[in-house]
């Protein structure tokens, strides 16, 4: 699974996954992409669910690449501990994705075919996706 190698240690404030993306919003390095419509936390199992799914419908022919990476780390108390006595201990990894942003993206497949790994993959994840190709300029 995803997750930083090395990290300045600090409990982090939640951040709003509202609003649009204004960077990585186009299909840069594939052919296809999966793109968020709406902003969510995603949990590194999730991203790791969706390019297996990705990688198994294809059968490893295509090459995929994972814009979203988790680098904000979520903690978690303990079940059946009382209120106070500080935050919690790190429980996983979540990468904060906004409205537009495309998450994975799919090259050496055709479009039949990337349209359908892609719809398996956004089952995996906790938001509504849309398939989008690149723009040709």
């Amino acid at each position: 699974m995803l997750q930083p190698k090395r990290f300045k240690w600090r409990k982090v404030h939640r951040i709003n996954p509202d609003g649009m993306a204004y960077k990585g919003n186009k299909v840069e390095f594939g052919e296809y992409g999966l793109k968020a419509m709406e902003g969510s936390r995603i949990t590194s199992r999730q991203i790791e669910a969706a390019r297996i799914a990705i990688t198994r419908y294809v059968k490893r022919s295509g090459k995929v690449w994972i814009r979203i990476f988790p680098d904000l780390p979520i903690s978690k108390k303990p079940l059946e501990t009382r209120m106070g006595k500080g935050k919690g201990a790190l429980d996983h990894w979540v990468a904060i994705v906004k409205a537009g942003r495309v998450m994975f993206e799919l090259a050496g497949v055709d479009e039949t075919q990337a349209k359908e790994a892609m719809r398996l993959a956004s089952h995996k994840l906790p938001m509504k996706c849309k398939f989008v190709s690149r723009e040709k300029n």
